[in-house]
């Protein structure tokens, strides 16, 4: 398995991200969210994952960028949960929405539980937990 986190796996088109915004679904597992969107990338290309914590909750940019890095590093190691199960690309955005300082452990612990999440609703399976699947 290949735990990196390349250059062409980041999002950042703005089209793609508007149309996540628009267009997109959303599955939540507190204090985290993945919002995503069935594309269409170049050959080879499976996943496309962008990160963002908001201003609102972390004033401070060394506070905001602990956490994106944080997040990027919890998608790297377990990128595979989601790329095993895939059947088509997709692109992702990856939320911390909360106030709350988590460990790295709690972090990962989320990250894991909100793949698998999204892996269940992506193949179709009942999952039953209080968390919410929603439109965004």
């Amino acid at each position: 398995m290949n735990f990196t986190y390349p250059k062409n796996e980041k999002l950042k088109s703005k089209i793609t991200i508007g149309l996540l915004f628009t267009e997109g679904k959303s599955v939540s597992k507190y204090p985290l969210r993945l919002v995503y969107k069935a594309g269409t990338f170049d050959e080879g290309e499976k996943i496309k994952m962008g990160v963002s914590v908001s201003k609102k909750n972390f004033k401070k940019a060394v506070d905001r960028n602990y956490f994106k890095r944080v997040l990027r590093e919890t998608y790297r190691l377990n990128k595979h949960l989601l790329i095993d199960n895939l059947d088509q690309p997709y692109s992702f955005m990856f939320f911390y929405q909360t106030k709350d300082r988590l460990t790295y452990e709690e972090i990962n612990t989320k990250t894991i539980q909100l793949f698998e999440k999204f892996i269940a609703q992506n193949i179709n399976k009942p999952v039953s937990d209080s968390d919410s699947i929603s439109e965004v």
